[in-house]
């Protein structure tokens, strides 16, 4: 074991091996209120969860020795892990993995299967604590916090499912939702506000606990010079950093966020759906739930995940196992639509105008140079609202009405540019469809 690794591995022996302990209590409270509901299976489950991360505990404070590789991600996994980690394998990974909780929701929102989850993502988590390279980018004062919410919103995402799913097997029995069954009302004083101040009281004695124990993320005085790399924007624009890569800063920091607060300011008005007004559902909201959770769960969180953990230096994708190497290159050779189509297709040079040209000219020339990515961005606003409205969203069209549908149509296809664009830049490294730089107008 090299010096280097080894100091790394004393200086977070202690606190990983309280959080094997934390676990452990966790599982063992687990156990003791399954055991009193009557179901003593479960509760053997959860028993069992609660020595195995007892055992752990003090094998990580150990801090070394063969005992630490007990609880270590194997080397042969992480390699596995680094070697198939791409942009593209997280992305569609990650879709999949929505795909399958949505189909088997009625599994996943059962509670002894979400707590195994819940268990398993905890042991990784231990497991992989151990790498130096992991460990430097989950422990960075700046990422804790997202840590944390990432499970946060895994527990309120379950939550609303499975309130969801309930609702949706009462209405098969002819039952009403539970937020009718359970309609009783409460005062503001004192059950509200006594709830507000022992939470706010709770709050504050988590953050100073939180103040004391982690260092304040503070770096380098600012200079001109030099800037981080890679130079990251705050959690919550990450996501629209990671667009930058795929789209024109006019397209991904002005275009697709209007368009995202134009839609959320326009679906009061275009919803038709009064189903599932005060209540939770999804078998009668599917086509909403749907588009709300791809695009807030893949096409906003998913990308604030890659670009907080997997994004290093120059903007490249690491593996979570894999160093931030700074002088890590990888070799892209980005090429525009019209590239493809003049030259490769027909091994002709891309149409240029004379220096001295006319406007109306180089106007032409710059159109006819671009006319596959016109036509093709023409014909996708132009001709997938009526193919949609004739085929798949047929019932849409007939409830919504013309200008309805046809709002709600482009909102949807607007959304699925990004997706679009990402898959064109991973397969063919298509960098952009329209391409004027004469004017700084790219798409």
């Amino acid at each position: 074991m090299h010096g280097n690794e080894h100091d790394f591995l004393q200086s977070i022996a202690g606190g990983l091996g309280m959080y094997y302990l934390f676990c452990s209590l966790i599982n063992a409270v687990a156990a003791f209120f399954t055991w009193q509901r009557g179901n003593s299976r479960q509760a053997i489950g959860w028993l069992a969860f609660s020595l195995l991360f007892l055992l752990m505990a003090p094998l990580a404070m150990s801090g070394g020795g063969w005992m630490m590789t007990l609880v270590s991600m194997p080397d042969s996994v992480k390699d596995a892990v680094d070697h198939f980690s791409r942009a593209e394998t997280f992305m569609g990974g990650a879709l999949i993995c929505l795909i399958i909780l949505f189909v088997g929701r009625r599994f996943f929102v059962k509670l002894a299967v979400a707590w195994v989850m819940l268990n398993i993502a905890l042991l990784v988590m231990g497991l992989s604590m151990t790498d130096p390279d992991f460990a430097a980018i989950v422990a960075k004062p700046d990422n804790v916090p997202i840590v944390g919410l990432l499970f946060i919103l895994g527990f309120f995402t379950w939550l609303g499912t499975a309130k969801a799913v309930e609702n949706d097997d009462r209405r098969l029995r002819g039952e009403p939702p539970m937020e009718k069954v359970e309609n009783e009302k409460v005062l503001v004083w004192p059950d509200l506000v006594y709830t507000e101040l022992i939470c706010m009281l709770a709050l504050t004695a988590l953050l100073i606990i939180w103040a004391i124990a982690l260092q304040a993320p503070l770096e380098e005085p600012a200079s001109s010079v030099k800037t981080p790399n890679p130079s990251k924007a705050p959690w919550y624009f990450l996501g629209l950093q990671e667009m930058l890569v795929y789209f024109d800063p006019w397209m991904a920091g002005v275009v697709l966020p209007s368009m995202v607060i134009v839609g959320l300011m326009a679906i009061p008005f275009l919803d038709f759906n009064k189903a599932g007004n005060g209540y939770y559902t999804i078998d009668e909201r599917k086509f909403s739930y749907i588009v709300f959770q791809v695009g807030f769960l893949e096409l906003w969180v998913v990308l604030i995940i890659l670009g907080t953990f997997l994004r290093g230096p120059n903007w490249n994708f690491f593996g979570p196992y894999e160093f931030w190497d700074a002088h890590k290159v990888d070799a892209l050779n980005n090429v525009d639509l019209a590239q493809y189509w003049w030259i490769d297709l027909w091994g002709r040079s891309l149409p240029k105008a004379p220096p001295d040209a006319p406007w109306y000219i180089t106007l032409w020339t710059i159109f006819w140079r671009e006319i596959a990515g016109i036509v093709l961005v023409v014909a996708y606003f132009a001709i997938l609202p009526p193919l949609m409205a004739a085929t798949v969203f047929r019932k849409f069209f007939i409830r919504m009405g013309f200008i309805r549908y046809i709002v709600m149509a482009n909102l949807l296809l607007i959304m699925a540019l990004l997706p679009i664009k990402m898959i064109l830049r991973w397969t063919v490294n298509l960098k952009y469809i329209i391409a004027i730089p004469e004017w700084f107008l790219n798409f």
